[in-house]
């Protein structure tokens, strides 16, 4: 006796370590993520002026020289910029004047004299001064600017998404697309799901039905990147030839692939939920009279509500999170869409095509976008739940 209540608090203590840690994790993660999403919001970006260097091994700025480095901070408050350094026909030097106060970047340098070379804007906030050599060996500055903290309206109503040169971050076209992708596909899955998860608890002799479900599960389990192959070589023809359009890649492919993907999900939970209502409630409606659908449908499926929506819950988390099947159905133009076979960009899918060269703010809003899919997948599960609860009321 002595030796299993040992066993009982000891294991009772590793719960609630495992547990806490558990917790400390998952809100660690949470909070990284929020951080960070709020950051370009917040935060202007690195408050100095950096100069990165190309092909050029010493150069002079206000007054100090500089001797193997590719990557100088000018702090703002700097009145101007005079660099110098060496060429091949002599010294070459730059002025500028800074305006610290300025909180445009475009005008935060104005620059005065340089010798020879060509000033260009790549990007917005980046100035490049590049002198001419053989490609790629060619001396060049580059002038990083600092950009003050991005309007969090004009991010989640924007509708142009230019990252890497104009610096443009909107992320509406991408919230429309998830949303309309999403619930076309809750639209135009859950019923059959719903349907074939009545047919499998209740209809189908068990040995069928057992081989149905062994089926269901795996397909539940098969890799996204399956699906997405399966619909770009099945889903995406059939779509232009029938509708006749250029590429079948669009809303409308998006769509029929996730309400693919959240079918076994769905049709799983739903047949579990009707196999946990009691006997006893089927034997009692059939006794007083009713048929065995009345009884699926006004008895069974009433009691197994909770575990229903939240299959359907399940669904619409996997729908809205869905990426890879996305990525290679959807098209992935960031613009507003006029028709369901236009193509459509989701939130996902932005991530995941530039979180790998992203930089800087670039980088930072991507995490705020996750933020976002994080604050519509709670959106939409709250209606469902508040749905529930408003018609039990």
């Amino acid at each position: 006796m002595l030796h299993r209540r040992n066993t009982d608090i000891v294991f009772k203590y590793l719960v609630s370590i495992v547990s806490g840690f558990s917790i400390l994790a998952l809100g660690g993660i949470l909070l990284f993520v929020f951080v960070q999403g709020a950051g370009p919001f917040i935060f202007s970006t690195d408050p100095d002026i950096r100069l990165v260097l190309e092909n050029i091994r010493e150069i002079q700025v206000n007054g100090t020289w500089y001797e193997d480095t590719t990557l100088i901070r000018v702090p703002p408050s700097t009145p101007g910029l005079e660099l110098r350094f060496p060429g091949p026909e002599g010294d070459r030097f730059l002025e500028a004047a800074v305006c610290a106060g300025e909180k445009d970047p475009e005008k935060m340098l104005r620059f005065t004299a340089y010798s020879g070379g060509e000033l260009s804007a790549p990007e917005a906030a980046v100035y490049t001064l590049s002198y001419p050599g053989l490609p790629g060996l060619g001396p060049k500055i580059h002038f990083i600017l600092p950009e003050k903290p991005y309007s969090l309206p004009r991010f989640l109503a924007g509708i142009q998404w230019h990252p890497t040169y104009e610096k443009v971050y909107g992320i509406f076209p991408m919230i429309l697309g998830t949303v309309l992708a999403s619930l076309g596909a809750v639209l135009l899955g859950v019923p059959p799901a719903l349907l074939c998860g009545l047919f499998l608890g209740e209809f189908m002799p068990d040995k069928p039905a057992a081989l149905a479900r062994a089926g269901i599960e795996v397909l539940a389990g098969i890799p996204s990147v399956v699906y997405g192959f399966f619909g770009l070589m099945v889903i995406v023809p059939v779509v232009k030839q029938v509708f006749g359009v250029p590429s079948g890649n669009g809303l409308l492919s998006a769509i029929i692939m996730l309400s693919v993907m959240i079918l076994p999900t769905i049709i799983t939970i739903t047949e579990t939920s009707l196999r946990a209502v009691p006997r006893s409630s089927w034997e009692a409606s059939l006794a007083l009279g009713a048929s065995r659908m009345q009884t699926l449908w006004f008895v069974a499926l009433p009691q197994a509500r909770s575990g229903v929506i939240a299959g359907v819950m399940l669904g619409i988390s996997r729908a809205v999170g869905e990426t890879m099947a996305v990525i290679l159905v959807a098209g992935n133009s960031a613009q507003l869409i006029h028709s369901p076979l236009d193509s459509v960009r989701t939130l996902t899918a932005t991530i995941a095509l530039e979180m790998g060269y992203a930089q800087g703010r670039h980088r930072e809003l991507l995490f705020s976008i996750g933020v976002v899919l994080f604050m519509l997948i709670l959106l939409l599960n709250s209606g469902v739940l508040y749905l529930r609860r408003h018609k039990e009321l």
